[in-house]
């Protein structure tokens, strides 16, 4: 949450932690809409502009280093990344960063217009999760995809990342910038989550966030 005692029940935290101490696979990159998963089971999507750490998140969360791939080449995920647990009840997808100035310009209009479409038009999709880097908090590039989702009306919450990078300070100047910012857009969940995928600060808030959305 937002550095306080968890605010979730033991069963809600406990439900996160069976959720997520399954096994976790790869199950498929989407280019196209053509090429999406059916909706026969909910869907929770990771954006973030480029290196902001949406891999490393899934990957923490997941008790899984090596599920989501990373990299510290911004740009690299490129498509809509699909992960699903052994029980098969819920999908993570890993979403094409953006904000990377140098990704060809065809490349990024089409990331763009994927984003769109599948926010658009994904019913099983329970909530988007937008990653923001605690170090620097809501850029302008950040802009453009919470304008999308005010648009497109998809449930959405901020999630900040690398909170062990910034002193604590710092981190309590942009959870403040943070939370000032989302209070203009009434469609953003209102409590900001807090998470390091390195030390596992926040992940046991996540993954009860999740598992109750369900």
């Amino acid at each position: 949450m937002t550095g306080a005692a968890s605010a979730f029940s033991e069963a809600d935290l406990a439900r996160g932690d069976v959720l997520f101490r399954r096994a976790w696979q790869f199950v498929t990159g989407v280019v196209s809409l053509d090429r999406l998963p059916p909706m026969d089971i909910p869907e929770i999507a990771f954006a973030g502009r480029s290196n902001v750490g949406k891999s490393s998140l899934i990957n923490a969360l997941t008790n899984n280093g090596k599920l989501a791939r990373t990299s510290n080449t911004p740009g690299r995920t490129q498509e809509l990344n699909y992960f699903t647990d052994a029980a098969r009840t819920l999908y993570l997808v890993d979403m094409p960063g953006y904000g990377y100035a140098e990704a060809p310009k065809a490349k990024v209009e089409a990331w763009t217009r994927l984003i769109r479409e599948y926010l658009r038009g994904r019913a099983s999709l329970r909530r988007v999760f937008v990653l923001i880097d605690a170090r620097h908090g809501i850029k302008t590039v950040d802009d453009g995809i919470l304008d999308l989702l005010d648009e497109t009306a998809v449930s959405y919450q901020v999630v900040l990342t690398k909170t062990d990078k910034p002193t604590p300070t710092e981190l309590a100047k942009t959870r403040t910038a943070t939370a000032a910012k989302l209070s203009k857009r009434p469609a953003a969940f209102p409590v900001l989550l807090e998470t390091s995928a390195s030390g596992g600060a926040g992940l046991v808030d996540l993954r009860a966030t999740i598992a109750v959305s369900l």
